[in-house]
């Protein structure tokens, strides 16, 4: 074999390694509810938006709640995939930076402050389910497509 032959064959099969572990590692990075957040421990929050990540498996939302003494901390709520919020009637212009919202959720296990977000609710009322379901999540009524 050329050369030249053995570079391409060589780049192709690092190429074909690259693009079959990429899936692998997506999967990985994908939890159920129940590994990472704790269904005994809801909570609500309100805060303004700081960031949206649009992003594959989870949607994050990012808010700075006011604590009570005045603190402002920054939390990461999970929601949905991103396709699941669109079917939910949630997209990048539903919510803006800087928008106070009230998130009712779930804590994370390691009492970070991370949370799994069921419902949000905007400042007119309007209330939008997180999409953000599945193995361990509780069944309280906040999915309309969960079974009863």
């Amino acid at each position: 074999m050329s050369m030249k032959k053995h570079v391409i064959s060589a780049g192709l099969t690092l190429t074909a390694a690259l693009a079959l572990s990429i899936p692998a590692i997506q999967l990985n990075a994908h939890h159920a509810f129940g590994a990472e957040f704790d269904a005994n421990s809801p909570l609500t929050l309100r805060g303004a938006v700081t960031r949206i990540e649009w992003v594959n498996p989870h949607a994050w939302f990012h808010i700075e709640v006011t604590k009570e003494d005045g603190v402002k901390e920054p939390w990461r709520i999970e929601g949905g995939t991103p396709n699941t919020l669109l079917r939910r009637g949630i997209n990048k212009r539903s919510i803006a930076i800087g928008t106070e919202i009230v998130v009712e959720g779930y804590q994370a296990k390691d009492r970070s402050n991370s949370a799994n977000g069921r419902n949000i609710t905007l400042a007119n009322g309007k209330k939008m389910f997180m999409g953000s379901s599945g193995t361990g999540a509780p069944t309280d009524g906040a999915d309309a497509t969960e079974a009863r």
